[in-house]
């Protein structure tokens, strides 16, 4: 199905986008960004039309875009990209002690697939020193036709994922180049590489905050069902902490997943 055939936004779910986060995620955090020798780290995020509803607390930003329904009365702004997603993030996370990341606000505002670049000198590692977005139509096609997304279970109540940190140098960067190689495979159609770069992503969440895949609360064994998956297709990875929807790429179908409708203008 090409993208202009795409069904309009239902009218219940608004016009705000979501955004899906692939490779690189959690490199938006300051306390992980800073430890990074070789800045800048990099992560993925794909924005998204609205035409289905999305669980709450899953990683599909959820939570920011009901505060973006509230300060923009349900529809973007055609304000600055950037001063939007500043304007955003001081809402959402005013007062709070762990705040959302930055590329929560940028996946929603911004359109296309895009690589957030983060070092930790720039803006204290909040928001990206340079964000390389791809907006071509046969690409944002592309990523649409090989991305699954199977639903999982939205992280327990009760659930944090940062209670066991093995933070590293060394894994901090690796998680960093994920994203760069992750943007890499898209914009080049390279199923296997994109594959790769999503299963090394995990690898890196695995090691860095074990929390992100195994918890007292979960009563799901994420770990389990993503070896599966990855056994079976390119590559696999979960759309947050604590599960939520699992990403699978496949130029073949896969059974019990969906497909999304990338925004690209």
């Amino acid at each position: 199905m090409a993208l202009t055939e795409l069904n309009p936004t239902p009218q219940k779910i608004g016009s705000i986008p979501f955004r899906a986060a692939l490779a690189g995620g959690w490199i938006d955090q300051p306390f992980v960004s800073r430890l990074n020798p070789a800045p800048p780290g990099s992560m993925v995020t794909v924005s998204l039309h609205p035409t289905i509803g999305f669980m709450d607390r899953a990683g599909m930003a959820t939570g920011t875009r009901k505060v973006a329904d509230l300060l923009w009365n349900r529809q973007l702004p055609t304000r600055p990209r950037d001063e939007l997603v500043q304007e955003l993030y001081s809402r959402e996370n005013a007062g709070l002690s762990d705040p959302s990341g930055s590329q929560d606000m940028i996946g929603l505002i911004y359109p296309g697939v895009c690589r957030l670049d983060y070092d930790a000198t720039h803006a204290d590692g909040i928001f990206p020193a340079h964000i390389e977005c791809c907006t071509e139509p046969d690409v944002c096609d592309w990523i649409q036709q090989v991305l699954h997304v199977i639903e999982v279970a939205p992280r327990p109540q009760g659930y944090h994922p940062l209670g066991e940190q093995n933070l590293s140098g060394e894994w901090v960067q690796r998680l960093g180049e994920t994203g760069k190689a992750c943007f890499s495979a898209i914009v080049n159609k390279d199923l296997r590489a994109l594959g790769a770069s999503m299963n090394a992503c995990m690898q890196c969440w695995q090691t860095l905050l074990p929390q992100t895949v195994r918890h007292p609360t979960i009563q799901v064994d994420l770990e389990a069902i993503l070896a599966d998956y990855q056994s079976r297709y390119p590559g696999a990875m979960y759309s947050g902490c604590g599960g939520g929807y699992l990403y699978v790429v496949s130029d073949e179908p896969v059974p019990g997943a969906f497909k999304v409708s990338v925004r690209f203008a």
